[in-house]
């Protein structure tokens, strides 16, 4: 458990649930030093606790995340900002095996749309807006926005969003392929819960495979990726749990799952 003092919180609510919430309002929520530390640390922390079969990331009701914070930046040099490393604090994010679902209000500008995009699955509120707007101050996406966004909405999208800057609605998003949800304002939060809740009562290896695969396979050929896909698919087979979930299939009765 986190302090409530904390720029980021985190507590386990139900059945293997984690919950990571930003918690700086003075700034919406910007991502500064402390921030991206602290992010990095309970993300590394519970990719390791088998307590934890999903995670749910998201801000306040009124701002996921209004960029990085600038006045971190604003007179670094080059040489500065190489020595920073951040992308060693992104990608303790990237590499969490568990499955994570963002939470997404009002806000997800810059590092906050790419730090949405770091997550496996986005529920956003319908107010919500998304958006690359580096190229207004002269700098370009650094952390995701041309690579994970050209990779989810296509070519002509990304480049728009990025050379333009433009803010990008929720619904519209959602059409875009940005996103995997769009329910009211108040309902972003409990439906991200609603499906780690989910995710978690499903068996652990083969949510961790699902995963694994449909990232490493992404950036391979078809065919490498779809014997990627196969050798997981039969290594499920020597799990207890894939006995269990057959099993409890023919015997009509709910499964038990072990992770094992």
């Amino acid at each position: 458990m986190s302090s409530d003092h904390s720029v980021v919180q985190v507590e386990q609510v139900g059945a293997g649930v984690a919950v990571i919430r930003l918690n700086r309002p003075e700034a919406r929520n910007a991502l500064n030093t402390d921030v991206r530390e602290q992010l990095a640390m309970h993300f590394s922390r519970l990719s390791l606790e088998p307590s934890v079969k999903a995670v749910v990331l998201t801000g306040s009701p009124t701002c996921f995340v209004a960029g990085a914070d600038i006045r971190e930046f604003a007179s670094a040099s080059a040489i500065d900002m190489y020595l920073r490393h951040t992308e060693r604090l992104w990608d303790a994010i990237s590499r969490c095996p568990k499955p994570i679902i963002a939470a997404v209000n009002g806000y997800a500008l810059g590092g906050g749309c790419e730090l949405a995009m770091h997550c496996d699955v986005i529920v956003a509120g319908e107010s919500a807006r998304f958006a690359q707007p580096e190229v207004k101050l002269g700098l370009m996406p650094g952390a995701g926005g041309t690579q994970r966004l050209v990779r989810a909405v296509g070519k002509y999208q990304a480049m728009r969003m990025a050379l333009t800057g433009c803010i990008i609605q929720a619904p519209e998003a959602l059409a875009m392929g940005l996103l995997s949800e769009v329910v009211a304002d108040d309902q972003a939060l409990p439906r991200a819960l609603e499906l780690a809740t989910q995710i978690a009562s499903l068996p652990p290896l083969a949510v961790a495979q699902i995963k694994e695969v449909i990232l490493a396979g992404a950036d391979l050929p078809l065919d490498s990726a779809l014997a990627l896909e196969r050798k997981a698919f039969q290594l499920l087979f020597a799990s207890r749990d894939q006995k269990e979930g057959a099993a409890a299939f023919l015997e009509k009765r709910p499964a038990h799952f072990v992770g094992e």
